[in-house]
């Protein structure tokens, strides 16, 4: 028996969604690109939707969007995948790393007050967890240094902020689809925003610089024209993800509940143990629950996390503060020290939390989680 920290749920009616489109006319580029963008606008309430190849291409796409360019330094946590600071390089920008809140292991807005320069020129929040970024203090010094907010949401679909689904609280937010969210393309991402200009770069962006649209158009010779506007790649998804995409939305809110449901379960098994940390959640925030994450507090991380291992059970770390890793070492990061951050990494493990785990899977993880932390 093995027990992943994450994985799909993939049903009938996820399946027959992508046998019809293997059957019809488009594979690609077809209709159910935009029925899949159409859904999680709605769902969300944002205005437009760029559904597009992942999670990454999605941040490298709201990064370009926004303008980042040379010289401009954008603001993110340590405590993410690297793809949250990486689509800054590739814009030919500079990530900034601000430590985290000790409490909700997301960005500090305290500390991103402490690292704006005449260069910075964006900031990029990530939801980590699933739980919200402290959004209000967030545009409060984005308005004050007139900064673009992008939100990183992979792990937030579903999450809620005062009121507010993520996807409609700032000028970009991103999400993943990869198979351990909390819907899946297989791989996949999208962009949400409200503005109409954000919202034209990200297509153009998507598809190589190239557009067909007339009103973009500097002339045209005839019905097969095209132009191509700027240097984009080609990060499309398919009508086949997008399908799948489709029909899993039917069943977010299912998910949602289920991971609820996991983690009340976890805090309440865990609740009598003072060498375990559980998860803090923030007054006003919904959290959608991607990862649910414990600190160990008996100095023994690594010990806990082999005999678990060992047990078959696939914890995880989440994660490694990103300018620790070796690229960004020797690329003018070896100075850099977020000591929140740097301490939450040395005791955190990510716990199996996913809607087709099982009662009796979750039983023997938190059996032997109470066994090997003491």
């Amino acid at each position: 028996m093995f027990i992943p920290y994450g994985r799909q749920s993939i049903n009938e009616q996820d399946i027959e969604a992508v046998v019809n489109v293997l059957k019809s006319d488009y594979l690609t580029t077809g209709p159910k690109i935009a029925e899949f963008e159409r859904k999680v606008a709605d769902y969300t309430g944002a205005k437009y939707a760029v559904a597009i190849a992942n999670g990454t291409a999605a941040l490298h796409a709201a990064c370009y969007a926004a303008g980042i360019g040379e010289g401009d330094e954008v603001i993110t946590t340590p405590i993410t995948f690297a793809a949250s600071s990486n689509c800054v390089l590739y814009c030919g920008g500079t990530p900034v790393f601000a430590d985290i809140n000790p409490e909700t292991y997301n960005i500090s807005s305290v500390d991103i007050e402490r690292k704006i320069t005449s260069k910075t020129k964006a900031i990029i929040a990530v939801h980590f967890t699933g739980q919200p970024c402290e959004m209000d203090q967030i545009h409060e010094i984005a308005d004050k240094h007139n900064l673009i907010v992008i939100e990183d949401g992979a792990h937030a679909l579903g999450a809620v902020y005062k009121g507010k689904r993520v996807g409609t609280l700032s000028d970009m937010t991103t999400f993943s689809f990869h198979p351990v969210k909390h819907i899946t393309t297989g791989e996949g991402g999208m962009i949400l925003t409200d503005n109409p200009k954000l919202y034209e770069r990200l297509k153009l962006f998507r598809t190589h610089g190239i557009t067909r649209e007339e009103n973009l158009l500097t002339k045209n010779d005839g019905p097969w024209y095209y132009e191509q506007r700027d240097l984009g790649f080609n990060y499309r998804i398919t009508d086949i993800q997008c399908a799948l995409g489709t029909s899993q939305m039917d069943r977010l809110p299912g998910f949602l509940e289920k991971r609820k449901k996991i983690a009340e379960q976890y805090n309440e098994a865990f609740a009598g143990n003072n060498q375990i940390q559980l998860p803090y959640q923030k007054e006003g925030c919904d959290n959608a629950w991607h990862l649910y994450v414990i600190r160990v507090k008996n100095g023994n991380r690594k010990e806990v996390f082999e005999k678990l291992r060992a047990a078959g059970i696939g914890v995880n770390v989440h994660y490694i503060p990103v300018y620790q890793h070796p690229y960004y070492r020797s690329h003018g990061y070896a100075q850099v020290v977020c000591p929140n951050a740097e301490e939450y990494y040395k005791e955190c493990i990510s716990l199996p939390m996913y809607p087709d785990l099982k009662e009796e899977e979750q039983e023997y993880v938190i059996k032997k989680v109470l066994e090997y932390v003491r």
